[in-house]
């Protein structure tokens, strides 16, 4: 089972969203307080499981509405994924992948983790 695990940076607090095995699938920006922080973590636990997928790598794609997933192309040309709650805020943010299905697989990930997944202070 995932976990998300919250920690302290220099600027603030942030979560990562990590899958059974310790990878980080999903990470959050840095909040300015833990309260702020776990907010984000709600967010992401509602709304994932309902997030409808969109491709922004294909051209002419369908506007899909909120929330969802939106995969598009970084600057170094791999596939990355970021949830944007029902308000349009992006709540969190994936890896770059080297493979589309990777990334997909990515956003499978976070919906199956995220429901069920404590949170663990690091």
């Amino acid at each position: 089972m995932g976990k998300f695990s919250v920690r302290s940076t220099a600027t603030g607090i942030k979560f990562d969203l990590k899958a059974g095995n310790g990878e980080v699938i999903a990470t959050s920006e840095v909040y300015t307080t833990e309260a702020a922080c776990k907010k984000g973590i709600a967010s992401v636990k509602k709304n994932a499981p309902i997030a409808a997928v969109e491709d922004q790598t294909v051209e002419g794609y369908k506007a899909e509405k909120h929330p969802k997933f939106e995969i598009y192309k970084d600057k170094a040309g791999e596939f990355r994924f970021r949830l944007k709650a029902t308000n349009g805020q992006i709540i969190a943010i994936g890896e770059g992948y080297k493979a589309m299905a990777s990334c997909k697989n990515g956003i499978e990930s976070v919906k199956k983790n995220a429901p069920e997944a404590p949170i663990v202070k690091e």
